[in-house]
């Protein structure tokens, strides 16, 4: 509970929980919500001007402490992280999700029809509960329709971060950013390993627990290297992708140069699959 970004605690009232955890003048027991639009922005404050920390997708859980001024005060179910989402982004909890979203970015119709209205676009990883088959395309709960090829069955993950990492190229940075329009350091390899199945905390210090210690000389394709604030993943023993706020980009580039940039040497290096 030392994190406040990991605990669900309001200055008047805290998770129920979280009794014998934390001091609070009261507790309550959270209600569990999913979210129904295709990306919701986590803030710090119930204020759509508040700083972004992350997103949460289609078909997350997030388990809702209170709310005030049309937002939400909560707690994402997938990687912890607690904030403010509009309470408009949640509705009751659906059916399990049967598929995850295997595209950077994809796109649903009102029909099995790729001319007809189209909604999204949806992120990688969101998660969709398919209730229907026609041809090439497959009608979610709530009645749109995706086309198969950018839908994986859940259970079916792929084997290579840097594989997915590399799909995000040239996605410009955002802070607090996970999705195929925006994303930031930790977004980016949160987002990769979640495609192959791995859990991952939210921000760059707390990946830094991750798999296991390697040295510099050792690095190879999928390595992450670690920053005071950032982290990189390798996709060859010499060159690294990262969302950086130089470049406002996610790039490729040799780790020597992005270390030249930081200007200070990596404090770790890290082995996760």
């Amino acid at each position: 509970m030392s994190d406040p970004r990991l605990a669900l605690v309001l200055p008047s009232l805290a998770a129920a929980s979280l009794q014998g955890m934390v001091a609070a003048p009261r507790f309550r027991q959270t209600a569990r919500l999913q979210c129904v639009v295709p990306v919701a922005d986590l803030r710090r404050a119930p204020d759509l001007a508040s700083e972004q920390d992350d997103q949460v997708l289609i078909g997350e859980l997030f388990d809702v402490l209170g709310e005030t001024d049309g937002f939400v005060f909560g707690q994402s179910v997938r990687d912890g992280y607690v904030g403010y989402l509009p309470a408009a982004a949640l509705g009751p909890t659906g059916p399990f999700a049967t598929h995850r979203i295997s595209a950077l970015r994809a796109y649903a119709f009102a029909e099995p029809d790729f001319k007809s209205a189209a909604v999204g676009p949806f992120a990688l990883n969101s998660l969709i509960s398919i209730e229907q088959k026609q041809g090439r395309y497959r009608r979610a709960v709530g009645g749109y329709w995706f086309v198969d090829t950018h839908l994986a069955p859940i259970g079916t993950v792929e084997t290579d971060p840097a594989a997915i990492a590399v799909r995000f190229l040239g996605t410009p940075y955002r802070w607090g950013g996970r999705d195929g329009l925006g994303i930031d350091c930790s977004g980016l390899v949160q987002q990769s390993l979640l495609a192959c199945g791995r859990g991952c905390p939210r921000n760059a210090d707390q990946q830094l627990t991750l798999g296991l210690a390697v040295e510099r000389a050792q690095l190879r394709r999928a390595d992450l290297v670690f920053w005071p604030g950032h982290v990189g993943m390798m996709i060859d023993a010499t060159q690294l992708i990262h969302a950086n706020s130089s470049d406002m980009a996610c790039v490729i580039e040799p780790l020597v140069q992005a270390e030249a940039r930081q200007d200070r040497p990596p404090i770790g290096f890290r082995r996760v699959v």
